[in-house]
């Protein structure tokens, strides 16, 4: 067995690894770690990662991805606070970004994607105390995020 302990960093393939830069540093408040022609590599606020994302430019013609083709279906980054969630929600609608939100119970969650289609979440982890029989049951039921505001803020 190896003992994995969590996702260090994630590389994406996009149509321009500079433009993708920029949509991540403005939506997300990540900062370029590194650019070269064809390649940045971003950290997020918080992190003690050297580098969170890394972006490489395949050209202007490159296909989006596709639902249900074999791939990456998401990332999902982390927020400390429901409030970040609320927060997170306006600003992806903000840059027309925003494809909509999900409680899954031990998280809560609201979706979107990047200038090039890639789908990434921004989730909010429930104290997993409070998980109850979520801990052992996966679920996708419709966010009430004021009422997810009311118990965790």
């Amino acid at each position: 067995m190896i003992p994995v302990q969590r996702l260090n960093h994630a590389v994406l393939y996009v149509r321009d690894a500079q433009v993708s830069a920029d949509f991540y540093c403005e939506v997300l408040g990540f900062e370029v770690v590194e650019a070269m022609p064809g390649a940045v590599f971003l950290r997020a606020s918080g992190t003690s990662n050297h580098h969170d994302l890394g972006l490489f430019s395949v050209g202007p013609d490159a296909p989006r991805p596709e639902r249900g083709r074999v791939g990456l279906y998401h990332l999902a980054w982390q927020v400390p606070s429901i409030h970040d969630i609320a927060n997170a929600r306006l600003e992806l609608q903000r840059v027309g970004a925003y494809t909509g939100e999900s409680d899954h119970g031990v998280s809560k969650s609201v979706y979107a994607h990047d200038p090039d289609g890639n789908e990434f979440e921004i989730m909010y982890m429930v104290p997993s105390d409070q998980w109850g029989e979520y801990e052992q049951h996966a679920v996708v039921q419709p966010l009430d995020l004021p009422a997810e505001i009311e118990r965790f803020g």
